[in-house]
């Protein structure tokens, strides 16, 4: 596009450049399993705080929530308060679990309670899961460079996928939480000078959008209604944000991983509720940069939503400010990917490959066959990337995205709460009971999604499986 200069293009190679080299340099000393997908388990719990965020939202914060709040109101923000409630739960029940003892994945649980099948079976649900949701963020990040440059959205899912492989192959998770720590702090200042910005730019400045805002309805926060139709609402924020936030942070590797990373179980604790704080702060502001966006192009139709605040950083940005902003997209992108490949690989090395090459306990055989596995996951997401492409008009990427995590993660939550019993149901009625839930979950979806929000999809799923495994537990007992 030829809105970006020559200086924007200097400052987003260099910063493209730099952050790879610096990302295959922090991992040069990891020569086994444990420094490689664990970092040696002794990395700062502020670090692992902003890298949580960093991964958890990283470019669907940057290019669809203010998507959402453009095309909506600024409801989605009641979620963030369950997500809050969710990571005290976590902090509370399910860390000190995997504290004790020497845990590489957050399946290594369920096998100590019903079984190695179990492990696998959850394994490769969450590998599944993250397979699809991330190569939908994948693509949400190849909007812009295919703005900028002109290229199709497959060439620049490849050019993201492959600069990000490149740290992530030589770094491993050392360089994946530092990276994304510096990456979060600068996709947060491109959004403040976005926010600045548009106050210059709007008729009247952040006053008269937010007057407009409120006359259009477009300022509500909160949704008392009981109507499980509506995806944004406070009991769909509490009960739904909460359960989701629960599943995603205490059943699910990609964030499990990183809190193994910290020192000790109570940097692990702040690390994570310390996510949920700046995650509110987070939303609030993305949000309020949709309603600044709205105000700006008076409610214009795009053709994909998530399109909106990419088309504003190219065509209406100063040269070199455009730059950064666009740097601030790829670093969001590139945490995201990251952290996804990494903990992909380590799933896959450590739950799978370990037992069946004989290989637990070998430290060098476990860091040589997670490159392997990086380089594989790398591939398969790019692949899914671009599948994605044709189905993209439909919804932001970040509604796609926790859609899809949300059909699997009331089994996975269901599954570890099972575990934490005294009584519980054997391996093979557990796989029965998730695969309930997951079902139950995923028929309401396909065939009556107007009747039931995606934000209700984790406790419906949670409240099957945990009940189904309670009843065939007791059936067992007796």
């Amino acid at each position: 596009m030829t809105d970006f200069t020559g200086l924007d293009i200097a400052v987003l190679l260099l910063y493209l450049l730099g952050v790879t080299a610096w990302g295959a340099w922090l991992g040069r000393h990891a020569k086994g399993g444990t420094g490689y997908f664990l970092g040696n388990r002794d990395l700062p719990w502020w670090a692992v705080c902003l890298s949580v965020v960093a991964t958890e939202t990283s470019t669907l914060t940057f290019l669809s929530i203010p998507g959402v709040a453009y095309l909506g109101t600024l409801g989605f923000l009641q979620l963030t308060l369950g997500y809050l409630a969710g990571r005290i739960v976590v902090s509370a029940i399910l860390l000190p679990a995997y504290y004790r003892g020497e845990i590489a994945t957050a399946y290594t649980l369920l096998e100590a309670r019903f079984g190695v099948g179990a492990r696998r079976f959850t394994s490769g649900i969450f590998m599944g899961t993250r397979l699809l949701a991330d190569s939908v963020r994948l693509f949400a990040t190849a909007i812009p460079l295919a703005l900028i440059t002109g290229w199709p959205y497959s060439f620049s899912i490849v050019v993201i996928g492959v600069l990000t492989l490149v740290y992530t192959y030589f770094g491993g998770i050392r360089a994946v939480v530092w990276v994304d720590a510096l990456q979060m702090l600068l996709y947060l200042v491109g959004a403040l000078i976005a926010f600045w910005i548009l106050q210059t730019l709007i008729p009247g400045g952040w006053g008269a959008a937010l007057e407009g805002a409120a006359a259009a309805g477009k300022l509500q926060v909160l949704d008392f209604s009981p109507n499980p139709a509506i995806p944004y609402t406070v009991w769909a924020g509490l009960l739904g944000g909460g359960l989701l936030s629960m599943a995603s942070h205490g059943t699910d590797q990609l964030i499990v991983q990183r809190l193994l990373t910290c020192r000790d179980l109570s940097d692990s604790r702040k690390a994570l509720v310390g996510s949920g704080v700046l995650v509110i702060v987070q939303f609030a502001l993305f949000l309020m940069v949709g309603i600044g966006l709205w105000a700006f192009y008076e409610g214009r139709a795009f053709d994909v939503p998530d399109a909106i605040f990419a088309t504003f950083i190219i065509q209406e940005l100063p040269s070199g400010v455009r730059g950064l902003l666009i740097a601030g997209v790829f670093a969001a992108a590139m945490s995201s990917l990251s952290s996804s490949i990494n903990s992909l690989a380590s799933a896959s090395a450590y739950d799978f490959w370990a037992p069946l090459a004989d290989a637990q306990g070998d430290e060098f055989r476990t860091f040589r066959a997670g490159r392997v596995f990086t380089l594989v996951w790398a591939m398969l997401l790019m692949g899914a990337a671009i599948l994605y492409i044709p189905m993209s008009e439909d919804a932001t990427a970040v509604e796609v995205a926790l859609t899809i995590a949300s059909l699997v993660y009331g089994g996975l939550l269901g599954a570890f709460l099972l575990a934490l019993r005294s009584r519980r149901p054997g391996q093979r009625h557990l796989m029965m009971a998730m695969g309930a839930g997951i079902a139950v979950v995923t028929g309401i979806w396909i065939f009556i999604p107007h009747l039931v929000g995606w934000p209700w999809f984790v406790p419906i799923g949670t409240l099957i499986t945990f009940s189904l495994g309670t009843a065939l537990a007791a059936r067992r007992a007796a």
